[in-house]
């Protein structure tokens, strides 16, 4: 190939790499702001609480706004009571006299904006927690220290379970859920794992084991998949599979809850 015919190549290859090359603009503050419903109830004494906050655009502070002035009432659907909710803090409404009861129905109603979102769940019967044990794995020349719920599940009985960890008195923020489709009837042992620096020897570990609901479950189910913290190579829906009607984010759960401390060996 002669000099004029290089030229001419190179003039064609950066056109063809130019023409190639399109400059897509994303207007990512288009979203309107969403309601986030979180409301919880557990087999602990109450009070409980509510709260409701926006969305914001995705350049925004990561700070969301509180959702004040709402109605939000709860009602028990077995005893038949509905609890109107106090705001004790900007966007955070507190029960009075409901009380979390395993077996009970419990539906949550808010009004604001001009809009009503309602959203059931049903208390589960609790599970006991026997004890917590440890799973030690070599990972990459590391130490990797894993906290093992050990639990009977009942014969019969779907049941869906969500775990919360804390080292030192530190939220690990991570949770994991768990149903019994493969493990019904049986005795489990399941690690609850975690990057490796999480948990050392000497630590002290509260590990919470949840019986929640299937709702509640397809919730933070859903959740990790969007937020990536998962396995799964599938298509993941844009927000997690709520329980609250109209469109709301977020999710509203009766759960029974227990607790274990142990120093992790």
């Amino acid at each position: 190939m002669n000099r004029f015919s290089v030229k001419w190549y190179l003039l064609l290859l950066v056109l063809a790499l130019y023409a190639c090359t399109k400059v897509i603009n994303v207007n990512l503050n288009d979203a309107s702001p969403q309601i986030v419903i979180e409301g919880i109830i557990t087999n602990n004494p109450g009070p409980y609480q509510v709260q409701i906050t926006k969305t914001v655009n995705f350049s925004a502070s990561n700070t969301y706004p509180p959702v004040t002035g709402a109605v939000v009432k709860i009602t028990d659907n077995v005893f038949a009571t509905t609890d109107v909710l106090s705001e004790t803090s900007p966007g955070v409404y507190t029960t009075h006299i409901v009380q979390g009861i395993p077996g009970h129905s419990y539906q949550l109603n808010v009004v604001t904006g001009g809009q009503t979102y309602t959203a059931s769940s049903v208390m589960p019967q609790p599970v006991t927690l026997d004890s917590v044990s440890f799973q030690h794995t070599n990972r990459f020349s590391k130490l990797d220290i894993s906290a093992v719920p050990n639990f009977q599940d009942p014969i019969g009985i779907k049941n869906y379970y969500s775990f919360a960890q804390y080292v030192n008195s530190k939220n690990l923020k991570t949770t994991v859920v768990f149903d019994d489709r493969l493990s019904d009837g049986k005795y489990i042992s399941i690690a609850i794992r975690n990057d490796s620096s999480y948990i050392s020897i000497g630590d002290t570990v509260l590990l919470k084991m949840n019986c929640i609901d299937k709702s509640t479950y397809d919730y933070f189910y859903t959740f990790t998949q969007v937020s990536g913290n998962n396995n799964f190579q599938s298509a993941s829906p844009s927000n997690p599979v709520s329980n609250i009607s109209n469109n709301a984010l977020g999710y509203f759960s009766a759960y029974t809850t227990q607790s274990k401390k142990v120093i992790a060996k």
